[in-house]
C-alpha cells in the first residue's frame, strides 16, 4: 500500500507517529497560496512541493494516520456562499474524536481528541468561524469520508493533482447546523475576535 514511499518518506511517516506530530508537521509547511490557480495536490505533491492548503493537508494527514492503523478519515465544512469551505482530517483516541487541520490563520485549527461525536467536534469550530466582518458563517458538514474509497483511483500515491475527492466533498450529503431563524439572530464575533483572526501564520 505504501510501496510507493520513498525510503525518506518512510522515514518521515514512522516519524509522524501521533496525530499531534502530524499536526506539528503541517505547521511546518508553507501555505499553498495557489498563486497559478485552484489546486488539489496530492499527498506526493504536497511532500514534495513542501506546501499546502486545508484540503491537501488533511488528505496527506489521513494518509499518514492510515500508515499508522487509522482510517483515512476526513470531514467537510461547509459556509455560507461569501466564505471558504474548511476541511480536517479527523480520527479517533480513547473512543473520542479529535481533528488535525491546516490553517494560515489562529484559529480552525487541531482539535485534541475530547468530542463525544463529529456533531461535537465540528461545533467546536463554529465560534472562530467568521468574516472579516464578524459574520459567523459555519453552515454544514459531512459525516466522516473514508479516502478508501478511492483507492482504486490511487489518491495516495499519484502525482497527479486529486480533484476527484475535492468533488465527492462538494456533491456528498451535508449536514445543517442551523435554521434560518438561528442565523438571523447570529451575533456578530467581537472587535477582538475580528483583531486576532486577521493574523496569519504565513
Amino acid at each position: 500500500m505504501f510501496s510507493h514511499l520513498t525510503k525518506k518518506e518512510i522515514k518521515l511517516f514512522k516519524k509522524l507517529n501521533s496525530p499531534k506530530k502530524i499536526q506539528d508537521y503541517l505547521n511546518s509547511l508553507k501555505i499553498n497560496f495557489e498563486e497559478e490557480g485552484d489546486t488539489c495536490f496530492s499527498p506526493v505533491k504536497v511532500l514534495k512541493e513542501q506546501r499546502c492548503h486545508c484540503i491537501e493537508g488533511a488528505v496527506l494527514a489521513a494518509m499518514i494516520l492510515r500508515f499508522h492503523g487509522h482510517k483515512p478519515l476526513i470531514v467537510d465544512l461547509t459556509s455560507s456562499k461569501k466564505d471558504f469551505d474548511h476541511v480536517i482530517a479527523v480520527f479517533k483516541k480513547y473512543g473520542k474524536w479529535g481533528a488535525i487541520s491546516k490553517t494560515n490563520h489562529p484559529v480552525l485549527r487541531y482539535r485534541e481528541p475530547v468530542y463525544n461525536s463529529i456533531r461535537e467536534l465540528v461545533m467546536s469550530f463554529f465560534h472562530e468561524y467568521f468574516l472579516d466582518n464578524g459574520k459567523k458563517t459555519l453552515r454544514s458538514y459531512t459525516k466522516p469520508i473514508d479516502l478508501s474509497i478511492f483507492d482504486k483511483k490511487g489518491w495516495m500515491h499519484s502525482t497527479d493533482e486529486i480533484w476527484d475527492i475535492a468533488n465527492h466533498l462538494a456533491e456528498v450529503k451535508h449536514i445543517p447546523i442551523l435554521n434560518r431563524k438561528q442565523i438571523a439572530n447570529l451575533r456578530k464575533a467581537d472587535k477582538i475576535e475580528i483583531d486576532v483572526g486577521k493574523m496569519v501564520e504565513w
